[in-house]
């Protein structure tokens, strides 16, 4: 039996208005479910953490939909499918199987090692210092002021750009890309157009200029890969591996400072606890991305042979979509209050980063930036809280954070 012939497919909201309740409806329906993502494309919902750390690691379980997605054929028949390119039409480490993930991983990962990451902790403690003061400046009048604008984006935008020798003049036109590709609220062709688009005319541009200016950056770094064994890196594979670690590179980080910032600021008695040195901010990372992962869905994974999930089959051919955010908040695995963000929990098992040979290797970074991050910005403004009004989630199903998050910076 599929679970096709058990339940309608689930449709996904695609301003992803209200993720923990959609989770808890999934959760509700089954270990997996059928589901609708923005343009009607079909997939599966994993809905509990022991099912989708399993899938994850399964070898049957492939990101290349070239090799392995039964609609990949059809995808120019549907136009409302495109926006779907942006995610599985790249090759990457995102979009590639087997021997091919492991060549492009392994051609990465030097470049995001504890030796480099710790070498770039002077500059993001000097940016988050920078940050904070431009900060104050805003909310010296007590005026409502943007963390995220001010202090979550910045940072970890700065940092990556940094590292992968991004210009300033190329810097908006990156972030406005990345932004681009996470708004799922827009299954239009003329979004899916303008991606795929900007995809063509931003990262060649870097290219070119890293190409006639290099320097000591892992931009540089990946050209001389291709140019002195294209057998290793395509101009392609280059091209998209650019779009991946740059975009991941500082979006899941936005989200992770931003949503710990919330998170804190709603408890404040877990806020009073880690001030008091009780709870540590190792824990408080580990439990955002817990309950409130970067990124929420990832799409796509496809089912190389039929896998059985309980009684349903996941036919092979069909697509999954990797659901953190449901995964995190299983009871099965967190308890009752799975829901709940309480950083004594010890939640260092979460899927946030993925696992194994999935796990992302940006997040040593990730991690070191939010470290250095939270604890300045509650040091420097101990009065520090959430501004009146309704907090906003971002327009998407993939990630999983603020559209804003207004505070003032004294009682």
């Amino acid at each position: 039996m599929t679970a096709t012939d058990r339940f309608d497919r689930f449709v996904i909201d695609p301003f992803g208005a209200d993720i923990p309740a959609e989770s808890a409806r999934l959760r509700a329906l089954g270990p997996v479910v059928p589901v609708e993502l923005p343009g009607g494309i079909p997939a599966w919902a994993p809905t509990r953490y022991d099912v989708l750390k399993e899938l994850i690691l399964d070898p049957q379980v492939s990101k290349d939909p070239r090799l392995h997605w039964r609609l990949w054929p059809q995808i120019g028949e549907h136009p409302s499918w495109g926006w779907i390119l942006g995610w599985v039409g790249v090759v990457n480490m995102l979009s590639t199987y087997g021997a091919d993930h492991a060549r492009l991983r392994k051609l990465v990962s030097p470049s995001f090692t504890h030796r480099r990451t710790e070498a770039m902790r002077p500059r993001v403690e000097a940016v988050t210092a920078e940050l904070l003061d431009a900060l104050a400046a805003a909310g010296a009048g007590g005026d409502v002021v943007d963390v995220k604008a001010g202090f979550a984006h910045p940072l970890p935008m700065r940092i990556i750009c940094d590292l992968f020798g991004v210009p300033d003049g190329m810097r908006d036109g990156t972030a406005r890309l990345i932004a681009a590709i996470m708004d799922t609220s827009d299954p239009s062709p003329e979004h899916a157009a303008f991606v795929q688009q900007q995809i063509g005319t931003v990262l060649p541009a870097l290219i070119a200029h890293r190409s006639e200016h290099p320097g000591d950056d892992l931009t540089t770094e990946l050209i001389r890969v291709r140019d002195e064994d294209g057998d290793r890196l395509s101009d392609e594979e280059l091209l998209y591996t650019l779009l991946l670690v740059i975009g991941a590179g500082f979006e899941t980080t936005v989200n992770l400072i931003g949503n710990a910032v919330v998170a804190l600021l709603r408890r404040p008695e877990q806020l009073a606890a880690v001030r008091a040195g009780e709870i540590g901010w190792d824990a408080v990372v580990d439990e955002t991305l817990r309950v409130h992962p970067s990124i929420a869905s990832l799409p796509l994974r496809f089912a190389v042979t039929d896998i059985k999930v309980g009684d349903v089959t996941i036919p092979a051919g069909d697509a999954i979509i990797t659901t953190y955010a449901a995964a995190g908040v299983d009871p099965a695995r967190y308890g009752p209050d799975a829901d709940v963000f309480d950083a004594t929990r010890g939640a260092e098992d979460h899927l946030a980063f993925g696992i194994g040979v999935h796990r992302c290797i940006g997040a040593p970074l990730a991690r070191m930036e939010a470290l250095t991050a939270l604890p300045a910005l509650f040091d420097r403004f101990p009065q520090i809280r959430l501004a009146e009004g309704e907090l906003r989630q971002v327009p998407s199903f993939i990630a999983f954070g603020w559209q804003q998050v207004p505070v003032r910076l004294r009682g």
